[in-house]
This record gives structure tokens, C-alpha cells and sequence, in this order.
């Protein structure tokens, strides 16, 4: 833009967004959108490549948003988190949720999202009956014991979407706010907010229990099918695909992409989506998250899903969080797996400790090789730990340093 351009724009948009701006605009209804119209598109976060376009329709929202208030009795007199920024699907819930029940939405301050002692302060002080975040947020607040010296006793609903929430972290929030309600939400983004729901029955007895994913929302599908598009047995691992009316209408301007992840199955003629997820239909009938099918990796002769593991370390006291990445290997190993770490209290921790501890909970094949300590764990713009940049730095040969623990 030239100088002169660019100084209109900013002035209009000035204009638009002030109050006199506001009360100038004509409060006639617009009747132009219809229900399958694209409300917006969400790019993903690229975790597994090149970040696309998600197209999310009118009706696909307003699908999940009624079921959500139907289902969590959401009204009136709620108070209800926004954590997720703008950019993150988890935010479309937080705000049109809120606005379709008439609640009160609270959106958290940035420099308390990280922040756990200032983050359960605030939830208390503004009273809040909800909570909707990402695993992040409930991990630092229990391995920092914030809930310790804050009570939370306006808290009806705790809610989780996006990763994987460890079950220590889970097992103490639950022993905190025993009155709450716990539910976890899955779905990407090109299925609109979440998918399936699963509400925590009873807390788990112990750090390794595996909480389902659940069954699908209100018109949605959930299926866990092998190579050849069948349903799988219980206890067999095979490929998740969703259905239903949370599906997007595919990438914006990507018929590659949509041609690969958007298919129709033959069996029963229904759009579905691929979500690149593994997943296991339990004794219960309850679906089981088992992991990225891009993270399932052969090491040393052995099959080995990744998620396994980082389970295993969430179990592990002195660690805050970890994240394992697997690196292409020219020796017997096939993959190296390497372990990044940050310790419970900031002190220094040896890989030899945190080995040993994994050692009695895995197989001696499913133990990392390559350890490194760090101060934090890099995050991308959804709070989700960035594994391509965790990826980048153990390529890097800045980390000659990092601590190759032998398997004996």
C-alpha cells in the first residue's frame, strides 16, 4: 500500500471500530449467509507439515454449539473461561457457547495463561463455573500444586481438548475440585471443535489408566477402521474417520490435500475424514486414543508408538513435562528416540534418573537413548508443545552435549 492508501485504510477501520462507528451501523437483519455457507477458516498448526486452510461452516458450528449447551446444561448464570486464542478452534466454542446460553464469558489474561499460581487465583476471583482448555494449562497447574492454596468451589465443569491430558495431572485436579465434572473432548479442526466426548466416571486409581476419547457428539461418527475400510475388533489398533455434520467442506484451494484426507466410504457412502489418528475400540465400547499414525515408529526391531512412552514420562514425578521426537537412524536402531525433559522444580536432573524411573514402567527397547534437560519445552501458537522445532534442535549440532545413556 502507498502512504496515502494506507492512511485511509487505517482511518476507516478507525472509523468502523469506535462507538460512533458502531452506533452509525444500520441494525436491519442481513439475511445474505445461509447455513452452509464457510463462517472461517482455520489454519492448522503445520505439526506434521505444511500448516492448511480449514473451511468451517455456519451449520457445522451451530451444530456442535447446541449439542455442547444441551449437553453441559450450559444457561444463564454460567461463567465460562475464554482461554484459547482466536486463531485455536477450542475459542469458537468458548464464545459462541457462552453467547448461545447467555452466559458470561471471561477471557484470560495473557500473562496469566502460563502463569499457574496467577491463573487458579483468577479462576477463583472471577468465579468461574467452567474451565476449557488444553492439557498445557491443567499440567503446569498441578505439578506446581496451585490448587494447593486456592480453592476452586464455583467450579461445576472441567473440560479438555487438543492433546492428550496425563492422568497424574487429571488425578489431581479431580482430587481438588470434587464437585466438578471432567470431560474430555476430541476432534481436529477439520471436524469442527471436537468429535467425541467421553465424562470421567470416577477418578482413576492409578498414573497409567487410559481415559477414552469416547463416543461421537450429536450427528457425528466416530470409526475406528483397518486397511481395508472395515470396522475393527475390539482391542485391534487401526486408522480413526469421522463423519457427520461437523465435517469441513475440505482446504481452501487445496484439492490435493482434500483428495487425501477427505474421502468417501464405500461401505456406507458417507464424506469422511481421515485424522492421521490411531485409535482402538475398547472391551467397554468406549474408542481409545493411541497416537498419531506418524508417530508410530519401528526401533530396534520393535513397533513402538511414541504416545506410549511420553504416557510412561507423565507418570514420572520429578518431571514437569517431556516430549520424545525420533530421528532417522543408519544404525541397527532404525530410529533413535530421543527424550527432551524439564524438571519438576528447575534443579538440575540427570537422564540416569529419569531412565531409571521409565525403566520400571517400559520395556528395555521402548527406552530413549538420547536425553537432554530443559528449561521449557517450546510451545506453538495453540499451547501444544512444537515438535518440528523440538525435531530441528536435536538436529542441530549445537547438542553434542546431549546425554547418550547406554542400554544396559
Amino acid at each position: 500500500l502507498d502512504d496515502d492508501l494506507a492512511a485511509n485504510v487505517s482511518s476507516d477501520i478507525h472509523s468502523a471500530f469506535s462507538l460512533q462507528g458502531i452506533q452509525g451501523c444500520s441494525i436491519d437483519r442481513i439475511d445474505l449467509l445461509k447455513p452452509p455457507d464457510v463462517a472461517h477458516i482455520l489454519f492448522t498448526s503445520g505439526s506434521t507439515g505444511v500448516p492448511k486452510g480449514v473451511m468451517v461452516t455456519h451449520q457445522s458450528v451451530l451444530a456442535f454449539v447446541d449439542w455442547a449447551v444441551k449437553y453441559f446444561s450450559i444457561n444463564n448464570t454460567d461463567r465460562v473461561s475464554g482461554h484459547a486464542p482466536l486463531h485455536f478452534d477450542l475459542s469458537v466454542f468458548d464464545i459462541f457457547g457462552a453467547f448461545a446460553a447467555g452466559a458470561e464469558l471471561h477471557l484470560v489474561p495473557d500473562n496469566f495463561k502460563m502463569r499457574p499460581d496467577l491463573l487458579v487465583s483468577w479462576i477463583r476471583d472471577q468465579r468461574l463455573t467452567q474451565w476449557f482448555s488444553v492439557p498445557a494449562a491443567f499440567t503446569y497447574v498441578a505439578k506446581f500444586n496451585a490448587l494447593n492454596a486456592v480453592k476452586l468451589p464455583c467450579l461445576k465443569r472441567v473440560i479438555w481438548c487438543g492433546e492428550v491430558l496425563p492422568v497424574p495431572s487429571q488425578v489431581y485436579w479431580m482430587q481438588h475440585v470434587p464437585q466438578a465434572s471432567f470431560t474430555n473432548l476430541y476432534g481436529p479442526t477439520e471436524t469442527t471443535i471436537a468429535s467425541s466426548y467421553y465424562t470421567v466416571v470416577e477418578c482413576p486409581t492409578d498414573q497409567v489408566t487410559e481415559i477414552p476419547i469416547g463416543q461421537g457428539c450429536e450427528g457425528e461418527a466416530i470409526r475406528v477402521l483397518n486397511k481395508d475400510m472395515q470396522p475393527c475388533d475390539v482391542g485391534e489398533i487401526g486408522d480413526l474417520y469421522i463423519s457427520g455434520v461437523g465435517l469441513s467442506p475440505g482446504y481452501w484451494k487445496n484439492e490435493d490435500a482434500n483428495s487425501q484426507a477427505f474421502i468417501i466410504d464405500a461401505a456406507s457412502g458417507e464424506r469422511c475424514y481421515r485424522t492421521g489418528d490411531l485409535g482402538r475400540l475398547g472391551a467397554d465400547h468406549e474408542i481409545y486414543f493411541v497416537g498419531r499414525t506418524d508417530t508410530q515408529v519401528k526401533s530396534r526391531g520393535f513397533r513402538i508408538e511414541i504416545g506410549e512412552i511420553e504416557a510412561a514420562l507423565n507418570a514420572v514425578d520429578v518431571l514437569r513435562e517431556s516430549a520424545i521426537v525420533a530421528l532417522a537412524s543408519s544404525n541397527f536402531d532404525g530410529v533413535t528416540l530421543c527424550c527432551s525433559y524439564v524438571a519438576r522444580d528447575n534443579d538440575a536432573l540427570s537422564p540416569v534418573v529419569v531412565r531409571a524411573a521409565l525403566r520400571r514402567a517400559l520395556p528395555w527397547y521402548m527406552i530413549p537413548s538420547r536425553w537432554q534437560q530443559h528449561d521449557t519445552l517450546p510451545r506453538n501458537g495453540s499451547g501444544k508443545i512444537d515438535r518440528p522445532q523440538l525435531k530441528e534442535y536435536w538436529l542441530t549440532s549445537k547438542n553434542t552435549r546431549a546425554a547418550e545413556v547406554p542400554h544396559v
